[in-house]
């Protein structure tokens, strides 16, 4: 299967969970608004994704995939096995000792980490511990479903771990349909969403799990031991758990400084959402094809090869997030409008959490490239060089969010987010040229600034039909309109974006026929058998 197919099925399986996700935060918006309860919530549930983002997605799709595959190449899949069954009985181990010392330090978490906003609040501070106590046991399911994911994915067998993210939105839907059809209160529904959210835990890691055993391994629990093998994942893992939830950390950071104002976290939560379907659709599927392809390549001694995978990926980040971008900035309140404003989301909110969405649109290219330039980091066992480049972003995302937030609220957190996004970007992309592991292509370049080219013709002609369709798009049509008016807008801004982008040359059909069918190096004789050619 070409890179690009690989994308498409990721992408694909993903775009169905953020479509959930879409429905998830519109019930959530009608149920809980802006008010104090959706800051409960979503303060609580940063907490768990964050870790999970930290020391589950980014370690592993980091540290392990490349160990795993090495393991595939060198000792075919009895050793991706043995290897598997090391890592899975110490991980266990471990996610049980960290779980039950957080869950014991709950109250000090929200206080000093978590919401420190909420401490003059004995209501809201005891309720968000509550919620958070409950939710976390959902880092150890889904810690342990990204190690399996980066079994699937190495084995080339994407669409289980791709797919699992989608019943975390079903049954938060299942919850809110529950809470809306027997009209629960907020806080009802607060515990309803909370208790789902460890449910699907266990179903996500038994989808993956099934995804497994289905590829031909079948993992045993094995009393831990730090055998080599498990010492040299540890020692890639604890830079790359920092880098790869370097957005999460930011948003943490963001949540800590806006719990000082109410309403302030749920509308970065649900700009955020908005935002992350281009970011999951493109960045994460990106993402998670890219680091396996470059281990295996790398692995298997094809350096070109490895380099040419690497362009392709930055050129079809590039071609997808640059009209993005441009589209959430000029379309932001409109997309609001369409998909919160009803029941407890009013027009003010529309305003605000639009806003936000336009400054987050601003850093969405800088967020994708980064998920698009860490694998050529990873892939070399290299996780300390983008801890560094993500320290520095950390750092500046703070300073700018204390800075900003007094003159701008929530729009400076959002804006600070963007900024560091950008500089960390910055960071990487000239690292990796500067070591030759990214070839300057001139026609890249030249593409992409055609790709710039039409994306600005876009943007002139959403702001003309915008205009024109104001009143077909205002707080006063109702929704069947709107959302068609705005789907209509849409339509037309993708197919002037890409006539335009193919008379220019910002791309052309060849270039996609040999990206759509371009074929992976052979892989080595063991890893053929593990993958069934």
């Amino acid at each position: 299967m070409s890179l690009v197919k690989k994308f498409i099925t990721v992408g694909g399986a993903t775009l169905g969970s953020r479509v959930f996700g879409f429905a998830r935060e519109t019930l959530m918006a009608a149920a809980l608004g802006t008010g104090p309860m959706a800051d409960v919530f979503y303060a609580a549930f940063r907490f768990p994704n964050l870790f999970r983002r930290l020391f589950a997605e980014g370690a592993f799709n980091a540290a392990f995939v490349p160990l795993f595959a090495k393991e595939i190449e060198a000792n075919g899949i009895e050793g991706a096995k043995r290897f598997s069954e090391e890592v899975f009985g110490v991980l266990f181990s471990v996610l049980l000792l960290i779980t039950i010392v957080m869950e014991l330090g709950m109250p000090l978490l929200v206080r000093w980490v978590i919401a420190p906003g909420f401490a003059d609040d004995a209501e809201k501070f005891d309720l968000t511990v509550r919620l958070a106590a409950v939710m976390f046991p959902y880092l150890m399911s889904m810690s342990l479903t990204a190690m399996m994911s980066g079994m699937l994915n190495s084995l080339h067998h994407f669409f289980a771990a791709a797919v699992a993210p989608i019943f975390l939105n079903l049954v938060m839907i299942s919850a809110l349909f529950y809470a809306i059809y027997f009209g629960a209160d907020p806080l009802a529904t607060a515990w309803y969403l909370s208790w789902s959210v460890l449910v699907a835990g266990v179903l996500q890691l038994a989808v993956v799990y099934i995804g497994v055993r289905h590829a031909g391994i079948n993992i045993g629990l094995r009393f831990p031991r730090f055998t080599p093998n498990v010492k040299r994942l540890l020692l890639l893992a604890i830079p790359a758990a920092i880098t790869g939830g370097v957005t999460q950390i930011n948003l943490v950071i963001g949540q800590a400084i806006a719990s000082g104002k109410e309403g302030a976290i749920a509308a970065l939560q649900y700009a955020d959402r908005i935002y992350q379907l281009p970011l999951g659709v493109v960045g994460v599927a990106v993402g998670i094809v890219l680091l396996p392809e470059l281990a295996r390549s790398l692995k298997s001694g094809h350096i070109k090869e490895a380099a040419n995978i690497q362009n392709r990926s930055i050129e079809f980040v590039l071609f997808l997030t640059l009209p993005a971008a441009v589209a959430l900035w000029l379309l932001s309140d409109d997309i609001i409008r369409v998909l919160y404003e009803r029941g407890a989301f009013n027009a003010n909110n529309t305003t605000l959490v639009g806003s936000i969405l336009a400054i987050f649109g601003l850093g969405l290219p800088a967020f994708v490239l980064i998920k698009a330039l860490q694998p050529g980091f990873y892939a070399r066992e290299d996780t300390k060089s983008p801890m560094r480049y993500t320290a520095v972003a950390v750092f500046v995302n703070s300073a700018l969010s204390i800075l900003l937030f007094p003159v701008l609220a929530e729009r400076g957190i959002a804006l600070a987010e963007a900024v560091a996004g950008w500089l960390n970007a910055v960071q990487l992309f000239v690292v990796l040229y500067r070591r030759g592991h990214l070839a300057w292509e001139w026609s890249l370049a030249r593409r992409t600034v055609m790709l710039l080219v039409s994306s600005a013709v876009m943007g002139g002609v959403i702001i003309y039909l915008s205009h024109r369709w104001e009143p077909l798009l205002g707080s006063g049509s109702t929704l069947l309109i709107k959302t068609g008016v705005l789907g209509l807008l849409i339509l037309i801004a993708m197919v002037v974006y890409f006539v335009v982008a193919f008379l220019i040359g910002g791309v052309d059909l060849g270039m996609i026929r040999r990206n759509i069918n371009r074929k992976p190096p052979a892989p080595a004789p063991d890893a053929k058998a593990v993958n069934g050619e």
